[in-house]
């Protein structure tokens, strides 16, 4: 059966590299912040984002226990302000929509609200050959609100500049998939 964590992985390994620039706009526990920081290795960057103080503090305690190089960023800001913190291009951006596991407060989401803007901004942030990576998890009734817009928004963007992708599996609508936007 696949993997979609594996499957993840493999669509940003194929840009992304040492010494590159990421952004984890959702940190959540930092495990994608810190699959980024160790493909970018100690002379790339990743800075990560989360509303939550109490995923910066998760992520930096997991950060430090996986022997992440120094190369992270933590910022307690919502995703949609990214472009504020983040200069200059970036290689590969990722997205983890919904809620902080572990945290018992499946109340506080993402929203769609905060989420459009911040994609389109990932979006403007992208190098050439770049990508970003949007996991939805329509299991709860914003997560497939949110899926829902970000497909209507992406269908718009120009084949020309980006190639858009959705992964989802057919027979289970309610298990999580995830959308990718590489650069052209």
């Amino acid at each position: 059966m696949v993997d979609l964590l594996q499957l993840q992985k493999h669509f940003i390994l194929s840009h992304l590299h040492e010494g590159d620039v990421a952004v984890d706009f959702t940190m959540g526990n930092g495990h994608d912040t810190e699959f980024l920081s160790k493909t970018v290795g100690k002379n790339g960057s990743v800075t990560a984002f989360d509303i939550q103080p109490l995923a910066l503090e998760s992520t930096a305690r997991n950060l430090r226990a996986a022997g992440c190089p120094d190369n992270w960023r933590l910022i307690c800001a919502s995703h949609h302000l990214a472009p504020e913190f983040v200069k200059g291009p970036i290689k590969a951006g990722m997205f983890n929509l919904g809620y902080l596991p572990g945290s018992g407060n499946k109340a506080l989401t993402t929203m769609r609200e905060t989420t459009l803007p911040a994609v389109e901004n990932a979006l403007s942030m992208l190098g050439r050959d770049s990508i970003l990576l949007v996991a939805v998890y329509p299991g709860h009734p914003e997560g497939a609100l949110e899926g829902e817009e970000l497909e209507k928004y992406f269908a718009t963007l120009s084949r020309f500049k980006m190639s858009i992708g959705k992964f989802r599996f057919l027979n289970s609508p309610t298990s999580p998939y995830f959308m990718i936007a590489e650069t052209k």
